[in-house]
């Protein structure tokens, strides 16, 4: 099972044991005591394309049922509470938000008004919604200078900003954020990625963030998930993940001397799978 608390302490549980054909256990070191879940925490969850990781994330927020997917066997629980057959909409006014792979702007709208859509779910006055948008254009400066530009014409780094800035006005307990680095250069993924930990120390959200780029997951996150083929099938700090020989060879490319490893010995990678025997 995955643990990741809230601000009120409760936290979210997910024990997802089979979801789809995608998920057939998803377990981790909460499950036997070994990682106390905590506030504000950054975890992140480490695999290969069709490992199951963004499924995962779509479990948890509802946005599964929207693929006429659905959490067949165990379930998703915040507070104490069962949410995996509650709407997408339900979760995201318990502070469950996503940001998904690939942005998915509206792209015919201005940088604002894709702000502004996010902020729908929270009910209150427009001097509230003025300091949420003032929130995400402090995070996110750049944006305030191209406000009233077609989302669409953005960049992709923009668009990522928009993104999570989205994200950020339906004021989030916990952000689960999906692949930010695709697609971007390497400066703007240090730039996402340093603004997402200021996300999380600033404001307290608790972040779960996928991503194929393992370096930069390894640094931000406290905690780190391993899953292989729909499994967790490693688990710990992220410190010790990131000293950990299997996951140095198959997810940051050194060999057991250090030496960048070449993936051209595809037999060698399967049978060095030591955590699936």
């Amino acid at each position: 099972m995955f643990s990741e608390e809230d601000e009120s302490g409760e936290g979210l549980h997910a024990g997802i044991e089979e979801c789809g054909s995608q998920i057939s256990e998803y377990h981790s070191g909460a499950q036997r005591g070994e990682h106390p879940p905590g506030a504000g925490e950054f975890n992140c969850i480490l695999g290969a394309n069709g490992a199951g990781k963004t499924t995962t994330l779509k479990a948890i927020s509802g946005l599964l049922r929207t693929e006429v997917g659905e959490v067949s066997d165990g379930g998703v629980y915040y507070e104490e509470k069962p949410i995996h057959k509650l709407h997408p909409e339900d979760i995201a006014k318990l502070g469950i938000l996503q940001v998904m792979e690939g942005r998915r702007l509206a792209d015919h709208l201005t940088v604002e008004e894709n702000l502004r859509a996010g902020g729908l779910i929270i009910h209150g006055h427009g001097a509230e919604h003025k300091r949420d948008l003032e929130r995400v254009y402090d995070y996110f400066p750049k944006l305030r200078g191209i406000k009233q530009a077609t989302a669409g014409y953005c960049s992709g780094g923009e668009q990522q900003m928009v993104a999570m800035g989205r994200c950020l006005m339906g004021r989030p307990k916990i952000m689960l954020l999906d692949e930010p680095s695709m697609g971007l250069a390497p400066m703007l993924v240090r730039e996402i990625a340093s603004i997402a930990q200021r996300i999380n120390k600033e404001s307290k959200v608790s972040i779960l963030l996928v991503e194929q780029n393992a370096h930069i997951a390894l640094e931000l996150a406290s905690y780190g998930y391993v899953m292989e083929n729909g499994r967790i099938v490693l688990d710990g700090p992220a410190e010790k993940l990131r000293n950990n020989e299997d996951v140095k060879e198959f997810y940051l490319g050194f060999t057991g001397m250090g030496e960048k490893r070449s993936y051209r010995d595809v037999k060698h990678y399967k049978r060095r799978k030591r955590w699936l025997g």
